[in-house]
C-alpha cells in the first residue's frame, strides 16, 4: 500500500497557519454557497463546520503548493451534494445528465448583471450539479476550469450545466416561502415556545427538564458535544448586555432568535439564531452565536411573535 509523506512539525505549522488565515477570509462565503446549495443558512453552516474539520485532519496530506481555498470548496462541495443524497433531492435527471453530458455547449449569458442576493435563492430549483455550476460562475466568478474541478466533470460538462441551469431561471417564478408556523411539527413548536419562555426567566432547571440526558449541543466554531456538563446555560446568564429569545423563522424554519437590545435601550432585533431539534424532549441544540455572516444571509429573517 502506498503511504502518504509524512511532514515536519514546523511544515504542519505552516500549513496550520495557512489555513486559519485562510478561512477567516473565506468563511463567509463558504457559508453563502454551502447555504444555497443546501437550501438553508443553518444546514448550510453545519455543512461549512463539518467541512472545515475533515480539512484540519487532512491538513498533514495535502499536497505541497496546492490552493487552499479551491480545496476547502472540493471538501464543502462534496459535502453538499452527500447532504443533498441524504435527504434524497438529487434529481434522477440530473444523475441521467451527467452519463450523456456533451463535450460543448455554449453556455448562455446569465440576462443582465451577475445573480444578485434574491435571485440566488432560485437555484433552489435547479438539480445539484446546475445549482453548484451556476452558483461557482455567476455568483463566485470561477473559471470554467476550476468549477470542473470542482464538481469533479469537464469544461464540455461545466459548459452544458450552466447551460440548462441559466435556462432554467430565466423561466422559473418567484415563490413566497411557505410560513414556518404553518409547516413545523405541533410537536416542535410547543417546544420551542417552552423553551424560549424559561429561557427569558432563566429558568435553568425548567430548562434542564425538557432537555433529554443524551442531547447534544452544537456551539458553532466553539464546542461539539453533550448538553450536559456543558456551561452553556450559564455562559448566557453570565451576559452584562441585554438579551432575551423569541421564536421566529428563518428562510421557513421555525427557531429561536436570540434578540439584542439597541444603545438606546428600545428595539430589539435579532442578533443570533437557535435552532433546536426534537418532539416532546430536545435532542439536540445548535446555537449560531459565533456566526455573524448566518443571518445576513438569509432571505427572510422575523419574528413570529413579539419579545416577551
Amino acid at each position: 500500500m502506498e503511504t502518504l509523506p509524512s511532514i515536519s512539525p514546523g511544515q504542519f505549522e505552516a500549513r496550520y497557519l495557512a489555513f486559519l488565515e485562510t478561512i477567516t477570509h473565506l468563511r463567509p462565503s463558504l457559508h453563502r454557497y454551502c447555504s444555497r446549495m443546501t437550501g438553508s443558512v443553518l444546514d448550510g453552516e453545519d455543512v461549512v463546520q463539518d467541512a472545515l474539520f475533515r480539512a484540519y485532519r487532512q491538513l498533514d496530506s495535502l499536497e505541497e503548493g496546492r490552493p487552499l481555498s479551491p480545496w476547502l470548496f472540493r471538501i464543502a462541495h462534496n459535502l453538499c451534494i452527500d447532504f443533498l443524497r441524504r435527504r434524497k433531492v438529487r434529481a434522477t435527471a440530473e444523475m441521467e445528465a451527467r452519463a450523456q453530458e456533451p463535450d460543448s455547449v455554449p453556455p448562455s449569458e446569465p440576462a443582465g448583471p451577475a445573480l444578485g442576493r434574491a435571485v440566488e435563492h432560485l437555484v433552489l430549483a435547479l438539480p445539484p450539479k446546475e445549482r453548484a455550476c451556476v452558483l461557482l460562475k455567476d455568483v463566485f466568478d470561477y473559471t470554467l476550469e476550476e468549477i470542473a474541478e470542482l464538481v469533479g466533470s469537464t469544461v464540455g460538462g461545466v459548459k452544458a450545466a450552466l447551460h440548462r441551469g441559466r435556462a432554467k431561471l430565466e423561466k422559473a417564478p418567484v415563490r413566497a416561502a411557505p410560513s414556518a408556523a404553518a409547516t413545523a411539527s405541533p410537536e416542535l413548536s410547543r417546544l420551542l415556545q417552552v423553551y424560549v419562555e424559561r429561557f427569558n426567566r432563566r429558568d435553568w432547571d425548567g430548562l434542564r427538564d425538557l432537555i433529554r440526558a443524551d442531547a447534544r449541543l452544537l456551539v458553532a466554531d466553539r464546542y461539539a458535544g453533550r448538553i450536559s456538563g456543558s456551561p452553556y446555560f450559564s455562559r448566557y446568564e453570565a451576559f452584562t448586555s441585554p438579551w432575551r429569545l423569541a421564536v421566529g423563522e428563518v428562510d421557513g424554519e421555525l427557531v429561536a432568535f436570540v434578540l439584542g437590545q439597541a444603545a438606546d435601550g428600545g428595539t430589539w432585533s435579532p442578533r443570533t439564531v437557535v435552532r433546536l431539534e426534537g418532539d416532546g424532549e430536545v435532542r439536540r441544540i445548535a446555537d449560531y452565536t459565533h456566526c455573524p455572516w448566518l443571518l445576513p444571509a438569509a432571505a427572510s429573517v422575523r419574528l413570529v411573535a413579539p419579545p416577551n
